[in-house]
Formats: structure tokens, sequence, C-alpha cells
């Protein structure tokens, strides 16, 4: 990175009070999970104040996983998963987390290993972003559009110690294991997870587990290891690559907490939302709404492949309240077939991200029962990181400028502190003209940890005050 940017950028993007010790800084943190509460503060302005104590009654470290214990306490008896002919309630969810976490204890995952998944939306995707949690790993989400190439050089990177593979991508698995084997790597374990009403195709390996078999030898009774301290990694999800080689983009459970609790809020949604899945649950977590929806007792209506006749179908079906995708998704809805629509037994919400959807798209969408909003994020975000948040006196506006309106990408959502737009040379700010071009800059505790086994990339700048800054310069630009 330019070093000026970097000085100019000072204050931007760090986190914690005094001093943050990242933990890609020394090769020795390869486990990721040495943060402790000595090198994460080193002053705390509390203790000056007589009679103040922290303790387990009124500090425990933030973590999603935690809204799967009060999902199966207040809506136990509520739909958790529904697939196809499969569905779960929340005490049932939580059972089987619980199960799977023991098991893979068994497999020898302790804290800080990581645990791949190569699976589309399917109910084994949500277990496991709680599950693996719960047993003291990090989950990988991997992109299913990956051949086995890059599979190959992801698994070697992260150095994952199991990989659960839907059956549906094993050959590409079975690449990748064997571009492993003949660089002298040892492939992770794998697990594979059939289709609820086929048998496990085979597999070409011993060291192979069934998904449901796996599961079965685990106890519901297993105790959660929870995080030491909420810097403690929940996930590692690699980007795209489209400008480099794919990154680790390291979250922690602080992040992964107020982003699903922030990323709920700004999809508008209510308690006990039904929501069906067609943004990736690879793709940083599903916006990490995976956790949210736990968090209030929501149902997840898992979809293998995106089709509109099928986004249609589960939503009259299961009367689902909210969904999101990206602008592709919207084009592939408003461009359907008649024969596969349905008529909408209620307005649905739509959260797009990524480029501004067209008036047109928005016009048309509209017209066929969905209410459109628009967010903006990226992976070193968490996924969302603003929205467009709706004011009840622009329902009075011309069609053309709602839609002006909607295309917004808006403000910072709950969980950042601030976002703004800079000149990339003299880092002041832009006007606010929706002209100006320049960078987006983010800070606050929805910005990623760090890039994995990347040294010095992003953090661990220290300014003149003795502040660890995160200097990160985003090439994304208005």
């Amino acid at each position: 990175m330019n070093q000026f940017i970097k000085k100019s950028l000072a204050g931007w993007f760090y986190h914690g009070r005094k001093r943050v010790v990242p933990y890609c800084i020394k090769r020795s943190t390869r486990g990721l999970s040495q943060l402790t509460s000595e090198n994460l503060e080193i002053e705390s302005s509390w203790q000056s104040m007589e009679g103040l104590v922290r303790c387990s009654a009124n500090y425990v470290p933030l973590t999603p996983i935690s809204f799967l214990n009060r999902s199966a306490k207040i809506f136990g008896d509520r739909t958790s998963v529904i697939y196809g002919s499969v569905r779960y309630t929340w005490a049932e969810t939580r059972a089987r987390c619980l199960k799977l976490a023991s098991a893979l204890a068994q497999l020898g995952i302790s804290r800080g290993h990581i645990v791949a998944t190569l699976a589309p939306n399917i109910p084994a995707m949500q277990e496991l972003h709680f599950a693996v949690p719960m047993a003291g790993g990090v989950l990988c989400t991997l992109n299913t559009r990956h051949d086995s190439a890059m599979i190959s050089v992801l698994l070697r990177h992260s150095e994952a110690k199991v990989i659960f593979v839907d059956y549906q991508f094993l050959e590409v698995a079975q690449g990748a294991f064997d571009l492993l084997q003949s660089s002298q790597t040892e492939p992770p374990i794998l697990v594979v997870i059939p289709e609820s009403d086929n048998s496990c195709p085979s597999i070409d390996t011993s060291n192979s587990h069934e998904y449901e078999s796996l599961l079965s030898t685990g106890n519901c009774q297993f105790p959660i290891r929870w995080p030491k301290t909420e810097w403690d990694p929940i996930s590692v999800n690699y980007t795209s690559g489209t400008t480099s080689r794919p990154k680790g983009v390291v979250y922690n459970h602080r992040g992964a907490y107020l982003n699903a609790i922030a990323t709920f809020f700004i999809h508008g949604m209510a308690s006990v939302p039904v929501y069906l899945w067609t943004v990736p649950m690879f793709h940083c977590n599903a916006w990490c709404l995976v956790w949210g929806l736990a968090a209030f007792g929501g149902t997840n209506v898992c979809l293998r492949r995106v089709t509109p006749k099928d986004i249609f179908d589960n939503i009259v079906l299961h009367k689902v309240t909210n969904i999101g995708g990206a602008p592709t998704v919207l084009n592939m809805i408003v461009n359907s077939a008649p024969s596969d629509r349905k008529l909408l037994p209620h307005k649905v919400d739509v959260m797009t991200g990524g480029s501004p959807p067209p008036p047109q798209i928005l016009f048309k969408i509209e017209e066929l029962g969905f209410r459109v909003s628009h967010l903006y994020g990226l992976t070193e975000t968490y996924g969302p990181g603003t929205s467009c948040m709706w004011r009840p006196e622009w329902d009075s506006l011309p069609p053309d400028e709602r839609a002006k309106r909607k295309a917004r990408q808006g403000v910072q959502h709950l969980g950042l502190e601030e976002v703004d737009v800079k000149d990339c040379v003299t880092m002041d700010s832009v006007p606010a003209d929706g002209k100006t071009i320049g960078e987006i800059m983010f800070r606050g505790n929805t910005v990623m940890s760090g890039y994995l086994k990347v040294v010095g990339l992003t953090l661990g700048a220290l300014n003149a005050a003795g502040s660890s800054c995160c200097t990160l310069q985003w090439w994304f630009v208005h």
C-alpha cells in the first residue's frame, strides 16, 4: 500500500481503545486463538473508579452462537429450517448443532482449527455455522463456483483440518485432494453431505465420513467451547480474487455478533421472519444473517438452486417475508416466464447489494409484489456495511425520483462507527453530491480482524499515538 495513504489514514479502521495486537502479526499465531485480555487492552478507565468490577455476572464475550441457545429456549417449538420435506424446530437445531460440535471434537477439532465447507444453501450449512464455533473451530465457507485447482490452493493456505462437501461438489473436492496429494500435502478429513433422500455416494478415500452418520456419534450434552475473548476468530472468508489472489478475511465473534443484528435491522425484519435463502451462505457467512435469524427465531427456507419458479413457489408455500440477492437475482425474477410466476400473498421485502438496480428493474419487481431496499458492503466488512434508510416522505415522490433514492447505497449501519468517501490524494472528505469520485473508508466494529497469514498488509501499523491502525484502502469508488 502507498505509504502516504498509510500515514494519512491513521485512526481509520482501528480496533480497541489503546492497542490491539492482531493475531496475523506473528507466524506463531497461526492457530488464530492467541488473543487475550492482556494483549487487547493496555489500560481500562473503569479500573480507576472505586467499587467497579468486571466479572462473569456483568461481562460475557459477544458471540453469535449465543443466539442459538436463546432461540432454543424462547422459540424452541418454532420451525427453524425448511428444506423440501425436511423440517426442524429451534430446539432440534440446537441439539443437532451440539451433536455435530461434539463429533468435530472427537475428530480432533480444537480451538483455532479451521473447518471448511463446500456446499450450497442446505440445512447442513446452517448447522455448521453454529457447530464449528461451538467446537472452538473457525469456519471457512468455500465458494462453490471454484474449480479443483482453486479449492486445493485455499485448503492448503487455510490448513483446514476437516472439509464438509455436498455430494454435488464431491468430484471437485476429490480433484482438489488429488492436487494436494501430488504436492505432498495431506488432505483434510472429508465429510460428505448427501441429499436428504439419497444414500451417500461412494467415496474414494478411507479418511472420510457421512454427515448424518458423523452427527449421530455426537453428544447433545456437549459443553460449548465459548470464545475466550470476543476477538477470537469465528470464520475465514476468502475474497473472490478479482484483483489478486484470494485473501482469507478473518471475522471475529464480536464483529459477527454485531453485524448479525445490524443486518437483521437493515433488512427491516420483524420478529420470527421467514427468510428464503437466495444469498449464498458461503458469501460473507450469508451476510451474517445465518446467525441473525437465530437471534429472532426466524425460519430458514433453504434453497439448493435459485430459479424464478423455486423462488415464487417457496414464497407462496412457506409465506416467506424476506429474501436477499444481487441485482442478477432481481433480473432473474423480472425476466421470468409467466408460467413460473405466482401471485404473492403479501409484500415480500428484498434486500439487494452490489451495483444499483436500474429504475426499470425496480419498477417491474415492485409490480410483482416485492419491496426493494439497497445495501453495500464487501467481504472485509462482514458483508453489508451501509444501506438506504428509507424515509416515509419519499413514498410520495414521482416514480423516477423514488427509484433514484432506492438505488442509493445509504449510510452506515449500527455496527459501524463511521463511513466516509475521501479524495485518494489529499485524504480530504469529498462533497456529498453523488458525483465526486473518491475512496470509501470504513471504521468500526464490523471491519475484519485482518487477512489470514498476511503480515503488515492491513493491520499493525502503529501511529504516533501508539494506536493500532487498520489502514485499509478500498478500491471501490462512487
